[in-house]
This record gives structure tokens, sequence and C-alpha cells, in this order.
């Protein structure tokens, strides 16, 4: 064991025999935790530990801790946690890490959740940056702090003291250590009612004595700020709660909690499929919403009539405390919700009597139909807007019942029905078609249609081409004119409309296009020798230099005297001396990998000057400005890669791999680049994924994705031109969650009405005259990568 550790942790002296039977021992835990996966995972990041250099305790901590975190939250959050020790070690010294790293199980049992850990580490981070000083009191004082704090609490009282104390070195220590008497105040103002973590095992408990299964809860991270994580919801067949419920007026923590998980676990066990939302407005849908609720409600009492005390409190409360404040519609609305929950209780409008009677006559027929809710919500809406000026959606939303969930799980916003949504019996569309990869007596004796499609249930895979006995030297692919097509790759997309995922909803085929004489993209340099030359020295100043000192830093590998001069001088003179005397050496390397994406679109074969029949293409154009943006990575040194992409539909996005990143740049992917061809539609989105995805697959530490492209998402099957728009902004910001930085470059002059919203701020760059495209994209590489 010591000599496999040996192989990730060279900075481990393991020569001591207690060492190794304290590492022996956390090895044998690491592996009856974790995956295989999570244990490579697991040594990997030890490796990065190692290399920062910060000191074996740091590295032994992360060895012993590791295992803590992933039985509270799973494996998941190995390497968010690596990647978060090597950021924060430029901004604090080893021992605050080895106390960050020491502390990290509790945050994780506190917590519990790997989205709102992540979400802990993001605050740290901000905090070694801001207040670099109470790091360490704070993590000092940390159970105290998740043991009465949220993460949102947790944030606000931080955020409170990072501004408070900014400039003042001594007071961020006293704040954040819990010694000031508005450190103690924050704290007790932030500080919430009920937290889920405390009772969490109690309402599984609760949950199983009454419906004798399990439910699986999670917390969100409520924070007031950003209004996210305030009301109950489902997804993936999980029960979403904040992790923390203040006192209701006569009603205290624990009992919302118990009224939160029951609603929600009775949309589990009674709802039969979804309701379809077309052609709905997000009004009546509020309407159906609270139909629906009260026919899962019956359901349950129907078998526990005691959870009526446990719901009925907070239809009253809603009923009765401060009605002159509320808007008329929501009022109706909340008298409507206790009549369909109250048996005594009768209204001052004859209309809701109405609607309350009839809908409980249509329980006692059809308890088990969720048509009766769809019927009754339009129903009342219909009748409601002859009657009262209904307020707008923002107002109606506004009306909420403490304890019931956002009701996601009910709608059905596509043709994907209720069960391909999540259901027991889902079969991912990933699975559906199954292709297998046999010998070639297989294929030739056992296949059944050979002229079958590519939607066939079950595709049989040659490894090598099947050449004819009558046509030698010519494969069938070639006699049909079809390239060999990749295993589908189902990417989801975003729907703005419903602020929902679409699952599995378009498929990545990767194709191959044409070659054509490699010579091509070698004139390239040639016909634009003199910008060759100035790429030249881009190149030179993008080399790495080797070691690189730079002073003025607390902590590092020697001193600098003359900060040590004037620190001594400051003391003897009764002033502040500044800490910053120590100069850091690093390696100065070059940690990148790049992918150039192409969109291949049909625009692409356009005329730059459509009058002009010897005017270049756009996508000639592209050609040239990618040979001579691959000539300059390949001679920098970094690993690289060349794709394209185009779309029929949804149902085909094609993609194209030019140059992966373990090929030279030689007469393979030139000879690809130069019969590069354009095509189809763009449906940038998934493009931009699945690019991700060959990204994520490579050990770099920085990694980016540079699109190019001569105009806006557009595909043949969307007609709301917002909606390829919204996806693509979604596939941005999930790329940069994962570390992926995102870089447009644009040919569309009209750009600026969209591609600043898509891509953020500083993340584009618009080429008004498209012949200026060789020359501005190795110079915009340069300043991305400089």
């Amino acid at each position: 064991m010591s000599i496999e550790f040996a192989d990730y942790v060279p900075c481990l002296k393991l020569n001591d025999p207690e060492q190794i039977a304290v590492l022996t021992a956390t090895c044998q835990e690491a592996c009856r935790l974790m995956s295989p996966r999570g244990v490579q995972n697991y040594l990997e990041g030890a490796r990065a530990v190692c290399m920062l250099g910060r000191g074996e305790d740091l590295v032994l901590t992360y060895l012993q801790e590791m295992s803590g975190v992933v039985k509270e939250i799973g494996e998941d959050i190995i390497p968010d946690i690596a990647q978060f020790l090597m950021k924060l070690s430029s901004h604090t010294s080893g021992t605050v890490l080895a106390l960050m790293m020491a502390n990290l199980p509790l945050a994780a049992q506190r917590l519990g959740d790997v989205e709102v850990v992540r979400g802990y580490l993001n605050l740290v981070h901000q905090l070694a940056g801001k207040a670099p000083r109470g790091l360490r009191p704070m993590l000092e004082n940390l159970d105290e702090l998740l043991h009465k704090l949220t993460l949102g609490g947790l944030r606000r009282w931080a955020m409170w003291g990072v501004q408070a104390h900014q400039r003042d070195l001594d007071g961020q220590i006293a704040y954040f250590g819990l010694k000031t008497e508005s450190s103690k105040a924050v704290l007790q103002k932030e500080r919430r009612g009920t937290l889920l973590v405390d009772n969490q095992r109690k309402l599984n408990f609760y949950l199983r004595a009454l419906w004798g299964r399990s439910f699986f809860m999670r917390p969100t991270a409520g924070d007031y700020e950003n209004r996210q994580g305030l009301r109950p919801f489902i997804a993936d067949w999980q029960l979403y709660l904040p992790d923390a419920f203040d006192d209701i007026t006569g009603i205290d923590g624990v009992s919302v909690y118990r009224a939160a998980v029951t609603h929600s676990a009775a949309h589990l066990v009674y709802t039969r499929q979804a309701i379809s939302a077309e052609q709905l407005s997000p009004a009546q849908m509020q309407f159906i919403e609270l139909f629906e609720d009260a026919r899962i409600e019956y359901l349950a009492l129907q078998e526990f009539p005691g959870l009526r005390k446990l719901w009925l409190p907070f239809h009253i409360q809603a009923t009765t405390e401060n009605t002159e404040t509320v808007e008329q519609g929501v009022a109706l609305l909340q008298r409507l919700a206790r009549g369909l929950i109250d048996p005594n209780y009768r209204d001052d409008l004859p209309l809701i009597n109405q609607t309350i009677d009839s809908f409980n006559a249509e329980l006692v027929k059809h308890p088990h139909r969720n048509q009766i809710s769809w019927d009754a919500g339009v129903t009342f809406y219909n009748a409601l807007q002859k009657n009262v000026r209904l307020p707008n959606v923002r107002v109606l939303s506004q009306y909420q019942v403490a304890y019931r969930d956002d009701n996601r799980f009910v709608w059905s916003f596509s043709e994907k029905d209720f069960l391909e949504r999540g259901g027991p019996d889902y079969i991912p569309l990933s699975q559906k078609q199954v292709r297998k990869h046999v010998s070639l007596m297989e294929f030739v004796n056992e296949t059944d249609v050979e002229t079958a499609g590519d939607d066939a249930q079950e595709i049989w895979v040659l490894g090598t081409e099947l050449f004819p006995y009558e046509d030698e030297g010519v494969s069938f692919n070639e006699m049909e004119g079809k390239e060999p097509v990749s295993d589908p790759f189902h990417y989801h997309e975003w729907d703005y409309q419903v602020q929902l995922h679409r699952p599995d909803w378009a498929t990545v085929y990767e194709r191959r296009q044409n070659v054509a004489d490699p010579q091509l993209m070698d004139d390239i340099l040639i016909k634009y020798r003199p910008l060759a030359s100035r790429i030249r020295h881009l190149i030179d100043a993008l080399q790495p230099q080797g070691i690189v000192r730079r002073r003025g830093y607390e902590e590092g590998e020697e001193i600098d005297l003359n900060a040590a001069v004037r620190a001594m001088i400051d003391i003897r003179r009764g002033i502040m001396p500044d800490p910053r005397i120590s100069i850091r050496i690093t390696r100065h390397i070059r940690d990148l990998a790049v992918i150039i994406l192409l969109d291949l679109s049909e625009s692409t074969n356009e005329k730059i000057r459509k009058d002009d029949a010897d005017s270049p293409s756009i996508l000639q154009l592209t050609r040239e400005a990618t040979g001579l943006l691959a000539w300059a990575i390949d001679s920098i040194g970094d690993p690289f890669a060349i794709h394209g992409f185009a779309s029929d539909s949804r149902h085909d996005v094609q993609y194209y791999r030019f140059k992966d990143f373990h090929q030279s740049y030689d007469e393979t992917p030139k000879a690809r680049l130069a019969g590069m061809k354009g095509g189809l539609s763009t449906r940038m989105g998934s493009a931009l994924r699945h690019a991700g995805w060959h990204l994520s697959q490579q050990p770099a530490q920085k990694r980016l994705v540079l699109l190019i492209t001569d105009g806006e998402p557009a595909d043949i099957d969307e007609r709301d031109p917002q909606y390829l728009r919204q996806d693509t902004k979604k596939a941005v910001e999930e790329l940069m969650k994962q570390g992926i930085f995102t870089y447009c470059l644009t040919l569309d002059p009209l750009a600026d009405q969209y591609v600043s919203r898509i891509f953020g701020a500083n993340r584009y760059a618009i080429v008004d005259q498209v012949e200026r495209l060789p020359e501005r994209l190795p110079a915009i590489f340069a300043g991305l990568t400089g």
C-alpha cells in the first residue's frame, strides 16, 4: 500500500511505520466507500495537493478526511475539493488549508448536499480574497456557526464582517472569531428557526410510518437575497426542502417541515400521470395547481385523516391575518384553498362555494384522475375573470401556502410523457437504441436487415470497413455514399418558457467530412507570409518562461531583503509594517487545452461580396484563419482540437472532428480541414455541450472553447428565435461551472443584439470586416491565453 501511495504523494516520507499504518487504513476506508473512479479521483487529488508544496500536514489531512466527506455527500465532490484547494493555495497558508480540510467533514454533515457544499467552498474562496485574516478564526468556530446558521445565513454574516472590517485586520480576526458584540448580534439576527439537518432523520421515519416506503430528501440553500430554495420542490423523484424553516405564527418549524414533506410525498404517491401544459397561460396553471394540490391532499386524508390537523392551520392563518394588504385575486385563491380542505368553511362569495361543492363531487367519483383538476382550474379561472379583475401573474405567484411545493413535478411541457421524465418505467433515449459491436462472421451471417436506417431498434457495428469481393478496394460505406457514424450522444436543452431542462432532447452524431489536398493548408502560410511573421512574435511571447520570482507575499520560499528592511524600519518607527516580505517562486508553465469550434452551417458558403464572383466565401476565410491559428498553437505546444458542427433538427446535430487532442497537426488533419464544407443549420447549445464533454476529458487546468460563427443559433424545427439563444446561454453557463471558458468570435455585424446576452460581457468579439478574420483570430487567442 505504501508503494501505491508513493506514486501519488512523493512529498510524504513513507519510511515511517506509523505513517504507513495510518495511510494503509485510510486507503482501505476510501476503497470501501468509493467506486474505482472515485478512488482514482481521490488519489489524483492527493497528487495535486502534494504538488502545492504546502507541507505534509495538508496532504495527510486530505487523505484522512476525504472519506468522511464522501460518507456524508458522495464522491462527486472530490474533484471540486481538489480544485478548491489548488485555487485557495494562492491566498492563504498551508496551515489554514489543513484546517479547512479538517473541518470539511463537519461542513458536509451539517450542509447535507453536494450542491450546498459547493456553495460553501465558493464562500470560503471569496473570504480568502476579501478577508484573509478572518478565515482562520471562522474555521475554528465553524462548528458553532453551522449549528446555528444555514449556508445563506453564514454568507450574510460573513459578508457583513467583510464590509465592516475591510481595512481593519485586527477587526477581521475579532469579528470572525466571534469576539465582538457586532459579530454575535449579526449571528443572532441571521439565525434561523429550525434546521433540516437536525430533523431529517425524524422526518424520514415519519414518512415511512405513513406510507411504508423511503423518500429521499435533499436540502437546498435557502437565501432571502436571491430568493432561491425558499419553496420545496420535487426533482428526479427526490424531495428538495429549504435547509431551514422559520416559525410561523402559532406553528413551529418542525410542524412546517412535517406539513411540507407529507404534501410533497403525497404528490409522489398519488400522481399517476403529468398534466399537459400545452395552450395554458401561467395564470391558468396557477389555478389548476391549486385544485391538484387539493386532490392529492384529499387522497392522503382518505388514508390518514389526522393530516388535516397538520395542514389546516396554514390555511386558517392565510385567510385571517393581513387580509387587508393582500390583492383581491390572491385573497380569493387563499379562501378557495381553505374551502377545499376545511369541510366546515363557507365563503361569502357564492362562486367559491359552488366551485368547492362541484369539485368535491368530482373527487368522490374520480379521485385518481387529475383531469378534474384541469377542468376545475380552467372553469374557475374563466368564471372569475368575468366578475373580478385578476392581477398579473407576478402578483398571483405571491399566493403561497408555506408548506406546499412549487408543483413543477405535476406538469408536462413537451410531448415527452410522465414516465420519460423520470417515472419507474423510464427508459432514457440513450438506451432505447442498442448498438452492438460484432465480429465479421456475426455481421455477415446474422444481420437481419442490411438496409435498416439509423432509427432501428438494434444496430450492429463492424469495427473495420467491409469490402465486397467484386469491387476490390471500395467499401460498402463508399458504395452507399455513407460515412461511418458514431454512437448517439444525447443532451438536454433548456426551455426558457418553463425554466426547465428537456431531458435527452437533442442528439449529436459524430461524422466525417470528405478530405482534400493537405497542400491547401500549407499554401495558407505562404499567402499570409507577412501576417505569419507577426504571429511568430506572438508565439514567442506566449511560450513558457520557466522560473518566475514574484515579490509582495506574506508567505513564500525566500525573504525579500529590501521589504524586510522596510518592515523593520516601520517597527522601529512604531507604525504597522507591511507583512508582505516574502518572494514566491513559481514555475511559469502553460496548462491549457483548447477546442476551436467552427460553425459550418449553410450560411458559411455565402460570398463576402455577393456581387463579386471572385470574392472568397466565409467558409474559405474560416479555413484560412483556422489554419493560421492551428499553426500558431502547434508551435506554442498547447494541446488543441479543431471541431465543427451543423444541424438538421434536434434529432441530427452533426459534429465533425478535424483534429483531436492526441493527434499531431500533420497531413491527416490538414486534409480534413482542406475538405471542410458548410451546410444545414446552427444548433449551437448542443454542439457546445459536446465540445465541453471532449474538453472535460483533458487534464489541463485551463480549458477554452473558441467558437467561430457567422450568425445566431437557429434550426429548422424551432420557430421561436429566443429558444435556441436561451439554450446556448444556458450551455455556456453549464460549461463555466465545469471550469470551461467559452469565447465567441462572430462574423455577424448585427450580433450586438444578442451575443452579449448569450456569452456575457468581454466574452465575445465581433469581426465587422470578415476579410480581417485570419488577422484577428490569432490575436484574440493570444489575448485570451497570454
